[in-house]
């Protein structure tokens, strides 16, 4: 996935995503025991796609955060 992919995504989408990666991640391991997987990098890939999506998430988190937080001076 690209940065405007996942930045288009809501965040309960995201998460939905997220959670569907990790079964998906979980269902190659398993299978990797069997057969090895057709594209090696799949693997890598989702992961990345994970990392990117709960950094977007974080990243939404922190400036939810700071804009409702009062300026003090």
């Amino acid at each position: 996935m690209k940065k405007y992919e996942i930045a288009a995504l809501s965040p309960e989408e995201m998460k939905q995503r997220i959670r569907e990666l990790k079964k998906a991640i979980a269902d190659i391991k398993f299978n990797k025991a069997f057969e090895p997987p057709q594209n090696p990098m799949i693997l890598r890939n989702m992961r990345k796609d994970i990392a990117r999506m709960k950094t977007f998430l974080n990243q939404q988190k922190a400036k939810a955060a700071k804009q409702s937080q009062p300026e003090t001076n």
